[in-house]
């Protein structure tokens, strides 16, 4: 499977299929047993840990990637690794911040938040080092609409900006909606790859149902 610049790639599968293994390995945080991950056609292996710095991770879980004091500390970590200057690490949270609508949480500590506070502010502390290709694991899992619909939109803004985005989830109406690709998988293997949605056929073999939606663009 490939993940392009400036599209977003949605992939499906059922709880166990091995979407999050996958990630993993496309991160750099796991090392394939079999395969190779390519990162501007060469071996990421042999590119790390710098490649790190251009490859963005959501967890599904926020509690698997929190782990500084407050919501400022998360946001400033990664930048600290980059030896920025301190106005333009200010800068970028501020912005981040805004646009996550958590700038009133910077201060917080992290273990006092709401779930969906702390995936914004986990998304928040991923896209505040400018990676180059997001991997996100079930970004709107367990998040009301509105949090859902700040996601979705920040996928699309993500694709404008000429960023590749790879969403893996288990729902169907949400690749449909927002991904341009998908890839399908089953017991650990890709079983169908293409223009999103996959087939009807697809989907049932895999274990997803699918709810068509009317609108592609947003």
């Amino acid at each position: 499977m490939r993940v392009e610049l400036g599209k977003v790639t949605a992939l499906l599968g059922p709880n166990g299929s091995g979407k999050t293994t996958l990630l993993l390995a496309l991160a750099g945080l796991l090392e394939p047993e079999r395969g190779v991950v390519l990162f501007r056609g060469e071996e990421l292996r042999k590119q790390l840990p710098e490649a790190r710095r251009h490859l963005g991770l959501l967890f599904q879980d926020p509690d698997d990637q929190l782990f500084n004091p407050t919501v400022r500390d998360e946001l400033l970590f990664a930048l600290n690794q980059l030896g920025l200057a301190e106005r333009e690490k200010s800068e970028r949270v501020e912005r981040v911040a805004k646009l996550l609508h958590i700038a009133h949480l910077l201060e917080r500590p992290v273990f006092a938040l709401s779930m969906g506070e702390k995936k914004r502010v986990a998304l928040a502390s991923v896209l505040v080092y400018e990676p180059e290709v997001l991997l996100l694991d079930e970004p709107t899992a367990n998040l009301d609409p509105q949090s859902s619909e700040l996601f979705l939109s920040l996928l699309c803004k993500a694709k404008a900006e000429g960023k590749g985005v790879l969403v893996a989830t288990q729902d169907v109406k949400l690749a449909e909606e927002v991904a341009d690709e998908a890839v399908v998988l089953s017991s650990g293997s890709v079983v169908w790859s293409g223009c999103s949605p996959p087939p009807q056929e697809v989907l049932e073999r895999a274990g997803l149902r699918f709810s068509p939606v009317s609108c592609k663009e947003r």
